[in-house]
This record gives C-alpha cells, sequence and structure tokens, in this order.
C-alpha cells in the first residue's frame, strides 16, 4: 500500500518502518521498531535524498514510483552511506541510468566500496558550503564529518528552510499515526528514545557535533528531516531537540538525579545497591533508578548516564576482578568519551574484594569526572554493623 506525505514544498517522504527489526546494528534492542525516512523534491530536476534499507525495499520503491507519476529523478543525493540509507542505491542506478550521483569526496569513496559497480556512473562531488539548484529549489551542503560517520554531509533547502540532516536529530521506534514530531508528545514518547539514539551513536563525537551545531545556528531552518524518526516541522519544537543536543554533545547532565548499577550474583550486592537508592532518596529527595547490570541492556544505561548527574557503582568482586558485565558498562562509557559525571563505587567481596579499586582505575582515565573518595566495602552482605559506615557513604554522595 502506497505511504507518502508532503512535509514540505514540493517535498514528499517516502519512507517506511519496520517493527520486526530487533536489533539496531545488529546490537541496540529495538522494542518499538525503527522508521527509515527518504524524501524527494518534486522540482524542474527532481532530486532524491537517500534511499532505505534493505528491509523496507518494496515499500520504498512502492512510494518512489507513486510520487514519481512516471518522471525520472536528476539527482540521488546521498547525505550518507551507511546501508540502512544506501541499500538501494545500485537499484536506483539501475532504474534510472541517467542519473547523477551527488555527495562528498569521502561519499563517493564509501560508495565504491560498497557498489565497485557503479564507478563510471554520473556524479557531482559537492563541499562545504557548495550548493545544486533544481529549478525552484536550491540546497546547500554542510558538511557534519563523524556525526556519526566520517562521510556525512547536510543540506539545507534555502527555499523551504527544510534541514536534511541524516542520522543527526534522529530516534530510534517506528513511527505511527503521523510523521510529524508535534503530533505526538514527543517528550514522553520519544525523549528516552532520542537521547539513546544520540548516546550510543553519535555519543563519542560530541565536539564534531558541538561543530555542526554553531553552522545549524547561521541557518534559516524551519523544519528538520531526519533519516530516523518524526519531522520536526514546529519552532518550538526544533528548538526544544536541538537544546537536547546542545546538552548531550557537551556531556551536560539533563538532570541532578543518580542512576544505581549493580552487578550481583546472589542477590547480597543488589540489596545493597536498594539500600541505598532508599536511603539517598530520604536524604535528598532527588530520584535515583536502580538497574542490574545483568538485565538492563548496556545501551539503555548508556542512555541514562548522559541523563543524570550520578553514577553509583555497586560492584561484586568476580574472578578476582570486575565483573563481566559490569566491565563492559565501564568500558563503553569509556568507549563514548562519557565525562562531567560523578561517580562513587560500593564494592563487595567475601574474601577479596577488589572490583572496586579496578573500576576507580579504569574512571580515573575519564575526562572531567569526580570520583566520590570515600569507596564503600562490605564482606558477603551488608549487616547492622555496617550501617555507619554505609550511612557516611550515602551522605558523601549526595554532597559529590
Amino acid at each position: 500500500m502506497i505511504l507518502t506525505r508532503e512535509v514540505a514544498q514540493d517535498t514528499v517522504w517516502i519512507g517506511a518502518s519496520d517493527r520486526r527489526l530487533e536489533l539496531f546494528e545488529n546490537l541496540f534492542p529495538l522494542p518499538n521498531g525503527v522508521s527509515y525516512n527518504s524524501y524527494v523534491v518534486l522540482d524542474e530536476k527532481i532530486t532524491l535524498f537517500d534511499t532505505a534499507d534493505v528491509s523496507v525495499a518494496e515499500q520504498y520503491w512502492e512510494n518512489l514510483d507513486a510520487v514519481l507519476a512516471g518522471r525520472k529523478p536528476e539527482y540521488l543525493v546521498i547525505l550518507h552511506m551507511e546501508p540502512d540509507h544506501c541499500s538501494q542505491i545500485a537499484h536506483v542506478v539501475r532504474a534510472f541510468p541517467d542519473i547523477t550521483l551527488v555527495g562528498g569526496m569521502k561519499t563517493f569513496t564509501f560508495l565504491y566500496q560498497f557498489f565497485p559497480e557503479l564507478k563510471d556512473q554520473k556524479k557531482l562531488v559537492v563541499r562545504e558550503g557548495d550548493t545544486l539548484t533544481t529549478g525552484k529549489h536550491t540546497f546547500a551542503f554542510v558538511c557534519a564529518p563523524m556525526v556519526h560517520w566520517p562521510e556525512v554531509m547536510m543540506a539545507l533547502d534555502t527555499t523551504t528552510g527544510a534541514l536534511y540532516s541524516a542520522d543527526a536529530f534522529g530516534t530510534f521506534g517506528a513511527l505511527e499515526d503521523s510523521i510529524f514530531a508535534d503530533d505526538y508528545d514527543v517528550e514522553h514518547k520519544y525523549l528516552d528514545e532520542a537521547r539513546r539514539y544520540y548516546a550510543n551513536i553519535v555519543g563519542k563525537y560530541g565536539q564534531q557535533v558541538q561543530m555542526v551545531l554553531k553552522k545549524a545556528a547561521n541557518l534559516p531552518i524551519r523544519e528538520i528531516l531526519p533519516l530516523h524518526g518524526p519531522v520536526w516541522r514546529k519552532a518550538d519544537g526544533i528548538a526544544w531537540f536541538i537544546d537536547k543536543y546542545q546538552k548531550w554533545s557537551t556531556y551536560t547532565p539533563e538532570t541532578d538525579e543518580a542512576i544505581v548499577v549493580y552487578n550481583s550474583l546472589y542477590g547480597h550486592t543488589a540489596s545493597a545497591a536498594e539500600t541505598f537508592a532508599t536511603l539517598y532518596r530520604e536524604k535528598t529527595g532527588t530520584k535515583v533508578t536502580v538497574y542490574d547490570v545483568s538485565k538492563t541492556d548496556v545501551s539503555y544505561l548508556i542512555s541514562e548516564v548522559w541523563r543524570c548527574k550520578k553514577v553509583v557503582l555497586f560492584a561484586a568482586t568476580y574472578n578476582n576482578g570486575i565483573y563481566p558485565k559490569m566491565l563492559g558498562f565501564i568500558d563503553d562509557m569509556g568507549a563514548l568519551a562519557v565525562q562531567n559525571r560523578t561517580f562513587a563505587i560500593a564494592q563487595n567481596g567475601t574474601w577479596a574484594p577488589v572490583a572496586g579499586k579496578l573500576i576507580a582505575d579504569k574512571l580515573s582515565a575519564f575526562k572531567n569526572v569526580t570520583l566520590v573518595e570515600n569507596m564503600f566495602t562490605f564482606k558477603s552482605a551488608l549487616h547492622e554493623a555496617d550501617l555507619e559506615a554505609f550511612n557516611q557513604f550515602v551522605t558523601d554522595v549526595a554532597n559529590a
């Protein structure tokens, strides 16, 4: 069934949602699926913006054929060469052999790695500040390297103010009854998944995102058309989402709340973590969320680290080291350049509690983090005899 939507003057969304995909990049859980957005600008020279994932190829082609209505596109603008957006490029060229492929120098390097058969296809190489005029519409190109691949570009339609933002300003989650963000309560519907998407996929590249945001501040943006998630067309919604990106890309917590992440083999460390959360809430009035590192996918933990100011780790020693799931979480934070956070550590071990020191050594390599000096240590289980020291630990974390 054909499903298209006009998103701006002469501009049509021809994307689709995949609700069956379980893992994004075969890594991040997708309980609500994901959308793949593609766009067509119907001008004197028709321009396509990116294609779609192979999983929604049939819907993509049904939509594209309906929108073209027998006409042929002149250009295919390739803003991002990741396969979930470029899978149909060779098929587009076979269907429209006279089409000109538009992208940056690095775009074509990647293109020929995926599709060596396209080396002789007509191409137009564009750079920062270059423009492409298709009739009534002129597109100005903005380089966005490492947001989140090195070849990424954005394009601003100077006629409509629509910014084709590639993977920036995207979100996990399939679209439902509308493709427009303002038709949803986005803070409840999409914010958590937008943050999880950003933190895990783009989070490492805060400096590069900052560079792009500075460029965007000087652009007359009236809409944002991302490759995943809803289209942003209301000024207040756009400003709200850009502010989130400002915070996320500067590693600024959205809230002073704390999260507690624990690993526990038989429940004793879990019990101590739950006790901490209760005492901390009573002492500070601040909400605390508790996570079992073995049960919660690390992508959600990373998203919570981006959201909250304090991260409290309750670590049971395992094989004279760090529990594998906890180690993976800490290493993931390091790989994503987590910074500007306060960490506290409580360690447990029946005969040789050492996980805390090993974790502290890893956290000390993080940039601009505060590590609460008081590391709480208990053996086997938390008891009444530990409560004075434990309460002091809670106080020290609260005051950090």
